[in-house]
């Protein structure tokens, strides 16, 4: 992947993704990692904003997302992952499983991940999604043991993968 606008919405979409992460850590961690989680919130939200300005200063520049094929695939990809997070996440609420819905989204994010390696061409895509589903895993067996809920250490590991490639976004913009 040798679009330079597509690197600055990494930065973009990973930065908000992360802060959102972050954000529903929030729901029930231990008390002292609420100022931490604030500002890795913060944060993510600055590098958010920062590749928003970077996508509009590039917006005429070439994406993966012109050519029709790719643009309808990330769409797939897209409203795939939006029905099957939200069905899963339904589910699971109506069966008293409300708990599992963060790592159910961070799998099915992961997963949708996969897909989207093709779409831009970019092999990183696969480890960002293998992070994801590890963390969704991890998430249902560490937060018991640390006596949290599973959004907070769902919360925590997916806003820092989406931080650090939201990072890799910003460090390949300026190397291209």
């Amino acid at each position: 992947m040798e679009y330079v606008r597509d690197y600055a919405m990494y930065a973009s979409v990973f930065g908000m993704f992360s802060f959102v992460w972050f954000g529903w850590a929030q729901e029930n961690p231990r008390s002292s990692w609420r100022l931490y989680l604030g500002i890795a919130s913060g944060i993510a939200l600055i590098i958010c904003l920062i590749g928003v300005y970077l996508s509009i200063k590039n917006w005429e520049e070439p994406s993966a997302l012109a050519e029709s094929s790719a643009f309808r695939n990330y769409l797939i990809s897209f409203y795939a992952e939006f029905i099957l997070g939200g069905a899963g996440a339904v589910v699971l609420i109506r069966k008293k499983r409300k708990a599992y819905v963060a790592p159910w989204i961070a799998f099915i994010v992961g997963i949708h991940f996969i897909s989207l390696k093709s779409v831009f061409d970019d092999p990183s895509l696969w480890i960002l999604a293998a992070l994801m589903v590890a963390v969704s895993i991890i998430a249902i067996r560490v937060a018991p043991k640390l006596q949290v809920a599973n959004s907070a250490i769902t919360g925590i590991g997916a806003g820092t993968v989406l931080f650090g490639f939201a990072i890799l976004g910003l460090i390949r913009f300026m190397s291209v």
